[in-house]
């Protein structure tokens, strides 16, 4: 989980901004009241289908509970999504954190590629899906690495893939990107609206996950900047 401390904490202060006691919301949340007081004190973890509960009874969004924002109205992780994480038997796959990232990373793609497609400008859809695919694919490859699997499968020999070769072709990406939106704005195309008002509008819901991972990479990539 992103903080378990941070869960624990926020699942406490919820119940007590409702003003109920730990008996009666284990009860509206249908767990035992001990387990919940586990919860909250970050003695174990809940699975996703606790977390959506959670979220549904206090009204707050999934990434707020988990301490990744202070918005109350972010991301909410729905009962659909809650069954598309689930194995045969629903049986969770996973974290919630890594249900909750995957869900913000989908949510942030799907409002870049929305954005593009308005746009319009094939040469730039292309080279986003490159250099996004070209970073799936090395992370991939790294698992696929580590689990001791046959890296015959790939056509990439593994040392060139674990030189500059992702790297070059990401950033060969990257500028066949910022040449096609360079060249739209020269020929005064008329860009989409991407103030945070109109990207609410057109992407309610996905659009708080594009203003998290943003904010958090911005964060994450300026505190390298300041050493």
């Amino acid at each position: 989980m992103a903080s378990t401390s941070e869960f624990s904490r926020t699942l406490s202060l919820l119940r007590k901004e409702r003003g109920v006691s730990q008996r009666t919301a284990a009860g509206d949340l249908g767990i035992s009241q001990a387990l919940l007081s586990h919860y909250e004190n970050g003695v174990r973890e809940p699975g996703l289908g606790f977390v959506v509960k959670a979220c549904d009874y206090y009204n707050v969004s999934a990434d707020f509970i988990l301490g990744r924002t202070l918005s109350r109205e972010g991301s909410m992780l729905t009962s659909e999504e809650v069954l598309n994480a689930a194995e045969p038997g629903n049986i969770l796959q996973g974290s919630v954190l890594a249900t909750l990232q995957s869900k913000l990373l989908s949510g942030a793609m799907g409002v870049l590629f929305g954005l593009l497609g308005k746009l319009g400008d094939k040469r730039a859809i292309n080279a986003a899906a490159d250099y996004l695919g070209g970073a799936v694919y090395q992370l991939y490859r790294h698992l696929y690495r580590s689990a001791g699997a046959n890296e015959n499968y790939f056509a990439l020999d593994s040392d060139d893939c674990a030189m500059d070769v992702s790297e070059a072709d990401r950033k060969l990406a990257e500028l066949r990107y910022v040449h096609a939106l360079r060249d739209q704005a020269e020929q005064k195309a008329e860009f989409p609206d991407l103030s945070h008002d109109a990207l609410a509008a057109a992407y309610p819901g996905r659009c708080q996950s594009m203003t998290q991972v943003l904010s958090t990479a911005d964060a994450r990539m300026n505190g390298l900047a300041e050493q």
